[in-house]
């Protein structure tokens, strides 16, 4: 079947078993069905190969909108079913899909819709921060919350438990030895060897859902910039992607370039942190030194040139918040063809290093078939043969205009992942030469235009750690009634409960730096 005609002969097939209702937006085909379907669909997809990308509800009026997102060789599908608030359930579609478990657990926790069936229905992002049955994104539910004083200790939680000879329990966190963000994991283990982990995130939910709503755009832009600090490009692009769409407005081709300027050195920053955080987790510090001195120098660029290390707010509604003068595209080229040099050094070292070798290569394996089930995305999913990108598969501007060489491994451990990382540095560094090359003189912000109420987007954009996927719903006077951002770690850190397995416990900080989940962008 041709990338271009499979939604089409799809819709054939499934309107045999379920009355579907199908409406054009941008970036997606809306197919509305009746919510005794909803499973029913998703069996019918996976026998199609689609993969289940999104889900996430929203309340209008006594009414839920529960919608599921998903995608096939770039074609995206978004499945709508309505539901009444008196008794809001639902079949779940994670007795098909695994990669929409947490998803439908984090609806049930904020919304109280019940997924019949789920395999997994204990709270995933209700702790203890507000009473049961109480669910903040319900209309009713204010923003302040019902504070009652400091939240209680989440002790209670049920983990699985393991029992055996010689087999034993190691709770690690939420609270870490060192900067990162909070997140428990749940280790059954016999000597050192991994039986089980189980992950409990959540620690840092931060109500992004909730206080989004009546935003207006450019304060919602900087809202999405927040979502996960080392993808403020990724999610930024993607929201105000998703409320041009509902805008109708096209933003300026120089201004597309400069995004895509802007998403590239993200890209690159980040990765020279991973490769370096990856042989710092085996001990090899020089590689590591090494990689966060290049990044430093990366990072410093982005200051003088952007004005922000981390490149925040550079992307607004329309278009973009700064330009590029001749004599800042002359020190970006500088600074590439420095950092190819040095990188190249670098490594050719760690490519020699036998001992690193025998820490990465097999450790931390994730088969394709997992990768696939899970909808594994980035880095993460094409080191173990998931072949997608959106910069190939679905362009929007300005990869349209180029060819992205897309990083594959099939191999699937620490190795793969690590390789799949210094293959995309490359390809970046040629991306952001290329658009550097294709600026042209024009204006780099459309004039915005106010979106009738109602009005609805899905900006979808390749991150650094993958597909990121941004739904937007205005409602009267340019304000936003809904925000969903779904970043790729959502999908991508149940991975890590798989690839961890039969490794040992002293493998699992680089396995776990492999994978590299954002805690604040799976904790909205």
């Amino acid at each position: 079947m041709s990338r271009s005609n499979w939604t089409a002969d799809f819709l054939i097939r499934v309107s045999t078993n379920i009355t579907v209702t199908h409406i054009d937006i941008a970036s997606a085909t809306l197919w509305q069905i009746e919510s005794y379907a909803w499973q029913r669909f998703a069996e019918l997809a996976v026998q199609q190969n689609l993969r289940w990308a999104a889900g996430w509800a929203e309340q209008l009026d006594k009414q839920f909108f529960i919608n599921a997102c998903f995608e096939k060789h770039g074609e995206y599908v978004l499945l709508r079913t309505i539901i009444g608030d008196s008794n809001p359930e639902l079949p779940s579609q994670a007795t098909v899909y695994p990669a929409a478990n947490r998803s439908e657990r984090h609806t049930q926790d904020l919304f109280g819709i019940k997924f019949i069936g789920h395999p997994d229905n204990r709270r995933w992002t209700r702790h203890q921060a507000w009473i049961e049955k109480n669910y903040p994104l319900r209309k009713d539910f204010p923003v302040q919350g019902t504070p009652v004083g400091i939240t209680p200790p989440d002790r209670d939680y049920p983990f699985i438990k393991a029992y055996g000879q010689g087999v034993y329990e190691i709770p690690v966190g939420p609270v870490h030895a060192g900067i990162i963000e909070p997140g428990h994991f749940r280790f059954q283990a016999v000597g050192e060897l991994i039986l089980n982990l189980e992950e409990r995130l959540g620690y840092v939910h931060k109500g992004i859902e909730k206080i989004a709503e009546g935003r207006e755009p450019e304060s919602l832009a900087r809202l999405a910039g927040r979502v996960s600090g080392d993808t403020t490009v990724g999610h930024c692009w993607a929201a105000c992607m998703a409320m041009e769409q509902a805008a109708g407005i096209e933003i300026p081709a120089r201004a597309a370039l400069i995004r895509g300027i802007l998403a590239e050195r993200e890209r690159v920053a980040n990765h020279l942190g991973d490769i370096g955080g990856i042989c710092n987790d085996v001990a090899f510090v020089f590689a590591q030194m090494q990689l966060t001195r290049l990044r430093e120098l990366w990072l410093r660029t982005n200051a003088m040139v952007f004005g922000h290390r981390l490149l925040m707010d550079k992307i607004i509604p329309g278009g973009v918040a700064c330009d590029l003068s001749d004599e800042s595209c002359a020190l970006i080229k500088k600074d590439i063809a420095e950092l190819r040099m040095e990188l190249a050094e670098v490594i050719l070292v760690l490519d020699l290093n036998s001992s690193l070798e025998d820490r990465l290569y097999t450790a931390g394996f994730l088969s394709e078939e997992i990768a696939a089930a899970f909808g594994t995305l980035g880095y993460v999913g094409r080191a173990s043969g998931q072949d997608f990108d959106l910069r190939r598969d679905a362009p929007y501007a300005p990869y349209n205009r180029v060819t992205v060489k897309v990083a594959l491994e099939t191999q699937g451990d620490i190795a793969s992942r690590f390789w799949v990382r210094y293959k995309e540095i490359r390809t970046a560094l040629r991306l952001i030469e290329n658009f550097i090359d294709q600026l042209a003189a024009g204006d780099i912000r459309s004039e915005w235009k106010t979106p009738l109420a109602g009005s609805e987007g899905l900006g979808i954009v390749e991150g650094w750690r993958g597909e990121i996927i941004s739904y937007i719903r205005f409602d009267a006077d340019n304000k936003i009634a809904r925000f969903y951002p779904r970043d790729p770690s959502q999908l991508n850190w149940p991975a890590l409960e798989k690839l961890v397995l039969n490794n040992i416990v002293p493998d699992f900080p680089v396995c776990n730096k492999s994978l590299n989940g954002s805690y604040s962008g799976n904790d909205l």
